[in-house]
């Protein structure tokens, strides 16, 4: 009852308590997190490791029973799940509910650090958050304009270096993916012929081609008051370099890369194939952070995409297209809830006017439904919440208990009122 005596005897600091909540209130609805559904995100790490041309035994083998050996003692670790393709291992990490997506990312790579030994021509795993299987909230295709002379699903290389960075850059994208097209690549394609007939193998062959590719640091010196650094470059530059290479030497003749094979500049084997308008073409998305503001990581999204489009792509005559956005249903549904509590909270206030027929109760019922509204966004703030339908949904409810409780309170304020007592103390015993 302390709190009902205070706030009728002290009407000033009320008055100054409610318009600081609704200040706060207001600038936490700016602030606070907005998207479709709450927040039920779980801690998921996904770990995968390419090893081109390996079968799935030799994945699992060589790859997966390796990382799980250092993964499986991972602090808060709840679920391990591993998959072995061809040329590909995946491993998906499951943390206890509760755990930080940073914190875990950064036990996981610490942890793959710690692995011994790889295959030689093993990728270095890539370390995502989300899982793998992460809805994505954006799509968006790439399309030729007028003057385009090329082939669409030629274009993989670019989006790689130049725009899917732009998009991870974002801050609220965990990840950028690129589907379709055809990755750039140097092909040694092998002739078994004129390896057998200078008694070559195909693992010499790799052999050499992998020491030739390096640049190698040859110490420093001094020459008067200058130093000197030198080096021996190694690495290939064009398909010429890769020609020239020495595989062996059989009786004193040297064996090259141009003798046992054809070196030309082609494109990886294409293991997804994307058509708009049936043109071969390319896809590109964006994978939204788990708690991130999915409304204004939207903005930021275009925004980006403006820039390309404007920049890096009108030289080469190509646009970004977005063909789906998840914003979309979430500003509708989010606005069918707000509409309902605005029409519920005008149709209670209606109600009121009806059966009142009393003026400043009337006002003082309406004033108190957006007080709580703009108070419950502070406190949800406060506890980490964000807005969604079914936070939208419960305030929708809320509106009606306002009124009932307000109802409640004044009929009883009356009855004192009927009694003879005050207005001060009727609405003491009456709340």
């Amino acid at each position: 009852m302390k709190l009902v005596d205070t706030a009728i005897k002290k009407p000033v600091t009320v008055t100054v308590g409610v318009i600081l909540l609704i200040l706060f209130g207001l600038i936490s609805l700016f602030r606070i997190p907005i998207q479709l559904t709450p927040n039920v995100d779980l801690p998921e790490i996904s770990v995968e490791t390419v090893w081109r041309g390996a079968s799935p035994l030799e994945v699992e083998r060589e790859i997966v029973d390796v990382q799980e050996k250092e993964l499986k003692n991972l602090e808060g670790l709840q679920e391990i799940k591993s998959e072995s393709r061809d040329s590909l291992a995946y491993i998906n990490l499951l943390f206890e509910i509760g755990t930080r997506t940073d914190e875990a990312l950064l036990r996981v790579s610490n942890k793959l650090d710690q692995v011994k030994s790889y295959p030689d021509n093993m990728e270095k795993p890539i370390i995502k958050s989300g899982g793998r299987h992460e809805q994505a909230i954006a799509w968006i295709i790439l399309k030729a304009l007028a003057g385009y002379e090329g082939e669409l699903n030629q274009e993989y290389d670019f989006l790689d270096e130049y725009v899917k960075p732009r998009f991870e850059r974002i801050s609220g994208v965990a990840s950028s993916n690129i589907y379709g097209g055809k990755e750039r690549e140097m092909q040694v394609i092998v002739d078994s012929k004129s390896l057998a007939a200078r008694k070559t193998t195909i693992p010499e062959l790799m052999r050499a081609l992998d020491i030739e590719n390096k640049t190698i640091s040859a110490g420093d010196f001094d020459e008067g008051k200058r130093r000197y650094i030198s080096r021996t470059v190694g690495e290939y530059s064009d398909a010429a370099d890769i020609e020239k290479v020495i595989i062996k030497r059989v009786n004193g003749i040297p064996v090259t890369v141009k003798d046992v094979a054809v070196v030309s500049l082609g494109f990886h084997k294409t293991d997804i194939v994307v058509r708009n308008e049936g043109i071969p073409t390319i896809v590109i998305n964006a994978v939204r952070e788990p708690g991130s503001n999915v409304l204004v990581v939207m903005q930021n999204l275009r925004k980006a995409i403006d820039e390309v489009n404007s920049g890096l792509l009108k030289d080469r005559r190509l646009k970004l297209e977005q063909v789906y956005d998840e914003t979309g249903y979430i500003y509708s549904a989010i606005d069918l809830v707000r509409k309902n509590i605005l029409i519920g909270g005008s149709l209670a206030v209606l109600v009121l006017v009806v059966f009142l027929w009393n003026l400043a109760s009337t006002v003082i019922v309406s004033v108190a439904i957006p007080i709580s509204i703009i108070g419950t966004f502070l406190v949800m703030t406060l506890l980490g919440r964000n807005i969604n339908v079914v936070s939208l949904a419960g305030l929708s409810f809320a509106v009606g208990m306002v009124v009932d409780n307000s109802i409640v309170v004044f009929e009883n304020i009356f009855r004192h009122r009927e009694m003879g007592k005050t207005r001060l103390q009727a609405a003491y015993d009456g709340t």
